[in-house]
C-alpha cells in the first residue's frame, strides 16, 4: 500500500459558487475535447446536460477560478479527483501516477490514451502542459502550496481542491466532487450521482438493520513495507473509511487515547489517519478488524500474517479480520465510497 497523498495539515471545507458571467481575470481559449470517448462504467446511459457558459469558482484554498466556458480538457494531479473527472463523464487529458492509479483505484477506469503526467507530488510539467489542458484540478491545503506556485506560474487554470477534512470526510467529498462539476460544466451529472450516491448509504444501512447484525467497535486500516518491517496506518475518528463504518452501525476503536502510546506523530488532522506497528493492534481490544489488501506482490499483507502478534488478535483468532477486494481506494470520491459501503455490507451480513 501506498501513502494516500502530500498529506498535509490546515484542511478546510470549501465554498463553490458557479456564477453566469465570467469576471474576466482568467480567461481560456476554446479548446478541442478529448478524442476518447468517456470510458465511465457509470456513463454508458448518461443523458445529463453539460453548461456552456462563463465560470466562476472560490476554489479549495480560497482561491478565485474564472474560466471563459466550462473545462472540457483537464489534466488531473490526484487520483480521487482523477475518478470524479470520469464518474463526471469526462477524460482527463492527463494524470498523475496512471500506473499506480490502475493498481489501487478500480471504481473507474483510465482511458487508454491518457498522458502520464508524472507523480502526483511532482508532477512532469513538459508532458503535463503538453497535453493542452484548459483545466489543472490538484489536491491542496493552503494557497501557498508548493504546487500551486509552481503551476500558477505557467498560465493554465489550476483549481485546489481539500481532499481531505477530518471533521467531515464524507461532505467534503461531496463538495470536492460538485466543484469538479461546477468547473467542468458537469453539475447536473454531479447532482444525480449524489443523489444515487445517499441512496446506496441509505440502502447499505437499511440492509445491516434488516440482518440483526451486531455491531461494536472496529478499526480500518492499510499498510506497507519499510526497512523490511510492517508499518500500519490506523484508520482513526475522522477517517473516511471510519465514518462509512460509523453510519452503518459501528463504532470507532482507534481513539486519540490509543495513539498517544501506539501511534507516530499523532492523527493526521485531515485524513484521520495515524501510524503504528504490528503490537501497535493490540490496542484495540476485540475490535473487529477491515483491512486493504492490494494484492501486489509488494502487498504489506503478505507479512503481516506471518507475525505470532497478528495470529493472536481476538479477531484473528475468532474469524473476525476482513480483507476490502483489491482497489477499493481509501480516499476516492462517490464511487469509490459506495465501493467502501458494498464491502463493508457484504462482510456484516454474511459473516
Amino acid at each position: 500500500m501506498i501513502p494516500l497523498s502530500r498529506l498535509a495539515a490546515g484542511a478546510t471545507l470549501f465554498a463553490v459558487a458557479a456564477s453566469v458571467t465570467a469576471c474576466g481575470t482568467t480567461t481560456v481559449e476554446p479548446a478541442a475535447e478529448s478524442s476518447s470517448a468517456p470510458v465511465s462504467q457509470t456513463c454508458a446511459n448518461d443523458t445529463t446536460s453539460t453548461a456552456t457558459g462563463p465560470v466562476s469558482i472560490t476554489d479549495g484554498v480560497g482561491r478565485k477560478v474564472e474560466l471563459a466556458k466550462p473545462a472540457s480538457r483537464v489534466a488531473v494531479l490526484e487520483w480521487q479527483q482523477t475518478e470524479d473527472v470520469m464518474t463526471l463523464c469526462l477524460n482527463p487529458v492527463a494524470v498523475a501516477d496512471p500506473e499506480g492509479y490502475a493498481t489501487y483505484v478500480k471504481a473507474e477506469t483510465l482511458p487508454a490514451d491518457v498522458v502520464d503526467a508524472g507523480d502526483r507530488g511532482e508532477p512532469d510539467l513538459d508532458a503535463l502542459y503538453g497535453t493542452n489542458p484548459d483545466l489543472i484540478i490538484v489536491e491542496a491545503f493552503k494557497a501557498d502550496d508548493e504546487i500551486l506556485t509552481k503551476l500558477e506560474k505557467r498560465g493554465v487554470p489550476v483549481l485546489a481542491t481539500v481532499g481531505a477534512n477530518a471533521s467531515g470526510q464524507i461532505a467534503n467529498m461531496k463538495n470536492v466532487f460538485s466543484m469538479i462539476a461546477a468547473a467542468t460544466g458537469r453539475t447536473e451529472r454531479a447532482d444525480q450521482v449524489l443523489q444515487q450516491f445517499d441512496e446506496h448509504l441509505a440502502a447499505a444501512k437499511a440492509k445491516v438493520a434488516a440482518a440483526n447484525v451486531t455491531t461494536g467497535p472496529f478499526l480500518f486500516f492499510d499498510g506497507w513495507i519499510e526497512g523490511g518491517n510492517v508499518v500500519i496506518r490506523p484508520y482513526g475518528k475522522g477517517a473516511l473509511f471510519t465514518e462509512l463504518g460509523e453510519q452503518l452501525g459501528l463504532t470507532a476503536a482507534w481513539t486519540d487515547e490509543i495513539n498517544k502510546t501506539y501511534g507516530s506523530g499523532g492523527v493526521d488532522p485531515s485524513y484521520g489517519l495515524a501510524q503504528t506497528d504490528i503490537e501497535g493492534l493490540t490496542a484495540v481490544g476485540d475490535a473487529t478488524l477491515f483491512y486493504s489488501d492490494d494484492e501486489t506482490a509488494e502487498s504489506y499483507v503478505k507479512e503481516l500474517v506471518k507475525s505470532p502478534i497478528w495470529a493472536k488478535l481476538p479477531a484473528v483468532t475468532e474469524g473476525r479480520a476482513y480483507a476490502f477486494p483489491a482497489g477499493v481506494w481509501g480516499a476516492g470520491g462517490p464511487k469509490s465510497n459506495e465501493d467502501a459501503i458494498d464491502a463493508y455490507v457484504n462482510i456484516l451480513t454474511t459473516k
